[in-house]
């Protein structure tokens, strides 16, 4: 079992990285592989709407990370997603690059647990949680919690190191993630099959 953790902050080793090493620790300790991948600071491309993606599955934008998140997402068994609060919202890279992921990989994601992890100075973190859910939510994935909403403080990672609360949620989340990758497991090796999805219906409101 593996779960692939997507850094959203333009600092490989900041405050989000903290967060996200701490839950891939505690992964590891668990018996699942974890691989935190870096966004990266270069340029990402926004969703053009196209609609290639749905033929091959790959977005046609092949200088930025998207198509690696892709590829590595197909191996991966769960999902977790960290951004830095920026003004009470998602990193707006990281979101670019969602779209681009769900719209052309949502494939590989769906059925798959997901969470999402955010770090802030001082507020934005609700709001920037729930923005990042509803990529999990509307992809037919199973969202994992806490014991408290998956958010570290601090400006910088030594503050982070100090948040305790946070480090433990961190920590709970993997263990959380871990039981259910392997409840799935488990289910599958007794025989239990995996959801099967109507034709999709699209209602439009405007006539």
């Amino acid at each position: 079992m593996k779960v692939l953790l997507l850094n959203g902050s333009p600092r490989a080793n900041g405050c989000t990285y903290t967060a996200l090493y701490e839950v891939a620790k505690t992964l590891k300790e668990c018996g699942v592989d974890a691989e935190i991948m870096n966004i990266g600071t270069r340029a990402v491309h926004g969703c053009t709407g196209c609609g290639k993606c749905a033929e091959t599955h790959r977005c046609v934008f092949d200088d930025d990370c998207v198509n690696q998140v892709i590829d590595t997402l197909d191996g991966c068994d769960g999902f977790i997603v960290g951004s830095p609060v920026y003004y009470a919202s998602p990193n707006g890279a990281v979101l670019a690059v969602l779209d681009r992921v769900f719209y052309a990989g949502g494939r590989y994601l769906a059925y798959k647990p997901g969470a999402s992890v955010c770090s802030a100075r001082r507020a934005g973190t609700t709001a920037t949680l729930d923005a990042l859910n509803k990529y999990f939510t509307i992809n037919n994935m199973p969202l994992v919690s806490s014991q408290y909403w998956n958010m570290v403080h601090g400006q910088s990672p030594a503050d982070v190191a100090q948040d305790l609360e946070g480090l433990q949620v961190m920590r709970n989340l993997a263990r959380n993630m871990a039981w259910l990758l392997k409840s799935i497991d488990a289910g599958k090796a007794a025989g239990i099959e995996m959801p099967k999805s109507e034709p999709r219906a699209r209602t439009n409101f405007i006539r």
